[in-house]
């Protein structure tokens, strides 16, 4: 019988960690998960000498550190959530980017709750007596997917910057909004961190009353909207005094922050180096709030990130890197013409042909117009047919969902990025390691510390946290329980 080194190893490492998994009596009340929407894993390592040792640095020497867990998928926003809360693969879990062409409803749709075609892991911790669930998130669009059940409390920044709940808000909720207002941050100067005092701020957080939204755009892309994030997660652990019932309790935190950032600055300037440090502060702060509330031994901590980012294309080369979308789909429409097809829809990556789906031809001539076209390097149609034979046919199929995904897949050359007709900025989803790879990091009683060089995948955070969590993996992971991070 015939096994890959990836089953071999799971067996292995599962032989070794048995004696801990069986054992609930290290297994604490309280769970926390951070997901970060967007952190490039070697954003770490830039701002290392910067580093508190009671942050990161924490996390990386005392816990169980992977620094290379890669989506082997679109890198979408969505996706990378989903990856997460799934232990699946956007094939398996099906959703495909942050919005696909719905062929019925002949418009694009953005991904949601309902999209959602796996088993959770917030819904298997649900199912278990007396657990239970908080997500706390910039969008209540993400805190959803994370969840994937009507059975987790939400917490979401609403169109005014305050926290709101999925269900009836609790007492607290009012005046702790009334006590921490965004409006305290008008005006409110970014200063870069251990900055001298004459030091001028890196970004000023302005206010014009005829356009509040821009300021509320400034205040959730920097540090001052990533700590009121931190803040709340911290006192829903106060008020509902997780961790210190009978029963089991998971928080997740989804820090939407830098990916907003990102979206306007690109994975490397010195704006987004700053967020990680500030990430850095964050996390001091949090692990000492939870020592505090719960004990050391109280709390496991698990870190991860949704996807990456690539760098903002330099000035003199973004005519040619930033890729117009349009343009790909005359360019596929001009190859298809002969042939009595045409595009319905292009949303990148995704190309849909008219008339319900194109013959395995129509696809492959999609395929090839879209390839002459020189920002594209790569495609993977319906039929299967892939311009790739390594590991990156697997990041396209790994990708690829037949009712939603359309008739051709594309992929741009590196570091390219979608052109909003902005003159600026960048965008996600995209198959390269600078948006795939991102750190993952495991802290708490049954953890060990220690530093896992060999890559491992983001589906298997999932079972792994489950195996943690003494509950059922989610039914449709594919990933493995990281056995190496267990006490032994």
């Amino acid at each position: 019988m015939d096994i890959c080194r990836r089953q071999f190893g799971a067996c292995i490492l599962g032989a070794f960690a048995r004696p801990v998994f069986g054992s609930p009596a290290v297994r604490p009340k309280l769970t926390v998960l951070v997901i970060l929407e967007q952190l490039r894993a070697d954003a770490i390592d830039s701002a290392a000498s910067q580093l508190t040792a009671g942050g990161l640095r924490r996390l990386m020497e005392k816990g169980a550190w992977f620094p290379d867990c890669r989506h082997l998928s679109s890198t979408f926003s969505a996706c990378g959530i989903a990856n997460l809360a799934t232990g699946a693969w956007p094939s398996q879990h099906g959703i495909v980017a942050d919005s696909w062409y719905d062929r019925e409803a002949r418009r694009p749709v953005a991904a949601s709750d309902e999209a959602l075609r796996a088993t959770t892991l917030t819904a298997q911790a649900a199912a278990e007596a007396g657990t239970r669930i908080w997500v706390v998130a910039m969008t209540r669009a993400h805190a959803a997917l994370f969840a994937g059940t009507a059975d987790a409390r939400l917490y979401y920044v609403d169109d005014r910057g305050r926290f709101a709940s999925s269900e009836e808000a609790p007492d607290w909720l009012q005046a702790y909004n009334e006590a921490k207002p965004p409006e305290a941050a008008r005006g409110a100067r970014w200063m870069a961190v251990n900055a001298a005092a004459e030091a001028p701020p890196l970004r000023t957080l302005t206010f014009d009353p005829a356009c509040p939204q821009e300021f509320l755009s400034l205040y959730k892309a920097s540090p001052f909207g990533q700590t009121a994030q931190f803040e709340f997660a911290a006192e829903c652990v106060t008020r509902e005094r997780l961790g210190q019932g009978g029963g089991n309790d998971f928080l997740c935190l989804i820090d939407g922050s830098a990916a907003l950032l990102g979206y306007e600055q690109g994975g490397r300037s010195p704006l987004m180096k700053q967020m990680v440090l500030q990430l850095d502060r964050r996390l001091e702060a949090l692990f000492g709030h939870l020592t505090r509330a719960v004990g050391e031994n109280g709390f496991n901590l698990v870190l991860c990130a949704a996807h990456g980012a690539p760098p903002e294309p330099p000035a003199e080369a973004r005519a040619r890197m930033a890729v117009s979308g349009e343009t790909i789909a005359q360019a596929i429409e001009r190859g298809l013409k002969e042939g009595g097809r045409h595009v319905e829809k292009y949303v990148y990556p995704f190309v849909y042909l008219d008339n319900g789906r194109g013959s395995a031809v129509a696809r492959l001539v999609a395929a090839s117009a879209a390839m002459e076209q020189p920002a594209v390097a790569g495609y993977l149609t319906a039929d299967g047919a892939c311009s790739v034979h390594d590991d990156w046919k697997k990041r396209f199929r790994n990708s690829f969902h037949p009712q939603r995904s359309g008739d051709v897949m594309l992929s741009y050359r590196p570091e390219y990025v979608e052109d909003f007709g902005a003159g600026r900025g960048i965008s996600y989803g995209s198959l390269y390691n600078y948006d795939a790879c991102v750190p993952l990091g495991f802290y708490g009683p049954q953890f060990r510390a220690g530093l896992f060089e060999a890559p491992v995948e983001a589906v298997d955070l999932a079972p792994t946290l489950a195996r943690a969590m003494g509950i059922a993996a989610p039914s449709s992971s594919v990933g493995r329980v990281l056995g190496e991070a267990f006490m032994v």
